[in-house]
């Protein structure tokens, strides 16, 4: 927690510690721990000397601010009409197949999370996900397997 603390006041520095700087705290802490626990919740509302129900009504309002513990590699799969009718559901199965996990689930060695989300902004190449920062496009099942195989060997 001592490590947690040092980086939220690290960061409370960096941008600021009024209201309006609570966003790039929160994604500070998510980039470096991948998630915001409870206790960093509330050290950041310490911190920032703001409510902690604010704090956490901020963190579940976005959903790129995980505040439950995710898998080193978090998939997030483009759940709009426009991936659905180019074949989302083929590339959820498929990655669901390969990991063995469900929508929501985390795989047992804490590797990989799926998740859907809305629009990645890569309609005109659907379907689209995303690996933590990396976006893969024009996705096959054939496609998916091959990126999740380089994947497996990180």
């Amino acid at each position: 927690m001592a490590q947690t603390t040092e980086l939220i006041s690290a960061l409370a520095d960096k941008h600021g510690r009024k209201r309006e700087n609570l966003l790039p705290v929160l994604q500070g802490v998510v980039r470096q721990e991948h998630y915001l626990s409870e206790s960093s919740m509330i050290e950041i509302a310490r911190v920032m000397d703001l409510p902690a129900a604010e704090v956490y009504g901020t963190a579940t309002f976005y959903s790129f601010l995980e505040y439950k513990k995710m898998g080193q590699f978090v998939i997030r799969v483009c759940k709009t009409i426009t991936c659905s009718m180019k074949g989302k559901n083929q590339i959820l199965l498929t990655i669901q197949d390969m990991l063995n996990i469900g929508m929501g689930e985390t795989t047992p060695d804490r590797k990989f999370t799926l998740l859907q989300t809305n629009c990645l902004g890569w309609c005109h190449k659907a379907p689209a996900m995303l690996i933590n920062d990396e976006v893969y496009t024009e996705l096959t099942p054939e496609k998916v397997r091959e990126i999740l195989t380089g994947y497996l060997k990180k």
